[in-house]
């Protein structure tokens, strides 16, 4: 928890170059990542081109000189394979001293280093660098409004593993703050429906991103449970 606690959304980064070290782990996480969720997640480094024009100074970066792109084939699903997959990079990030942010349409896919194949879709990526500062914590909703139990019971009388996961994924960064997923505890105690609301933008990306946040959270407890 401590780690998702500590990592916050970071727009100016600093000339410093990525170390060597740092760039093997997110590459070998990518790598497994891609064969595990069939995904074509990629590092863009020393790319600043990607957030060189208008609508990158619109969403306020500077000086942004690598990026995830996360990639994938176009099918059901996929938005939340990204949200999911490019979370577990954010946070492996943080624990090697970087920054990042999630940036779905201030920055320039057509100048992004990105390889686009034939029936893959670019989902949207994620800034990378060393920050200026750490950014701040944001505004999140109570856990009551992120979760409930199938009988409606109070969320005192839900199992610890549940509250645990809650309060992780109040963490998750999503698109402008919106926080639109619920996770809803199954009859039997031991599953866990997760959905995504109606949302401005990037709600299936979002979901995929609370839910790595979940399972964190709730595993820290508890692995006698699954998503339904």
């Amino acid at each position: 928890m401590s780690l998702l606690a500590a990592r916050h959304s970071v727009r100016s980064f600093t000339d410093r170059p990525i170390e060597e070290g740092a760039v093997a782990q997110l590459q070998a996480e990518a790598d497994a990542l891609n064969e595990w969720l069939g995904l074509s997640i990629q590092l863009c480094l020393d790319n600043p081109e990607a957030f060189d024009g208008r609508l990158a100074h619109y969403g306020s970066f500077c000086n942004v000189r690598n990026h995830i792109a996360l990639v994938g084939p176009t099918r059901p699903g996929l938005d939340e394979a990204c949200g999911y997959a490019g979370e577990r990079l954010v946070l492996l990030a943080q624990e090697l001293g970087l920054n990042t942010c999630w940036v779905a349409l201030t920055y320039s896919k057509k100048a992004s280093a990105a390889r686009v194949a034939a029936g893959e879709k670019f989902v949207c990526c994620i800034a990378l660098g060393y920050g200026e500062k750490t950014g701040a914590a944001h505004k999140v909703k109570p856990i009551e409004k992120l979760g409930r139990t199938a009988a409606g019971s109070e969320l005192a009388t839900a199992p610890a593993w549940f509250a645990a996961g809650l309060e992780a994924a109040q963490l998750a960064p999503t698109a402008v703050n919106q926080q639109r997923f619920r996770f809803e505890l199954a009859a039997n105690e031991h599953a866990v429906h997760a959905r995504a609301l109606p949302a401005v933008s990037c709600g299936h990306i979002d979901l995929g991103i609370a839910k790595l946040h979940f399972e964190l959270g709730a595993n820290s407890v508890s692995r006698d449970w699954s998503f339904a």
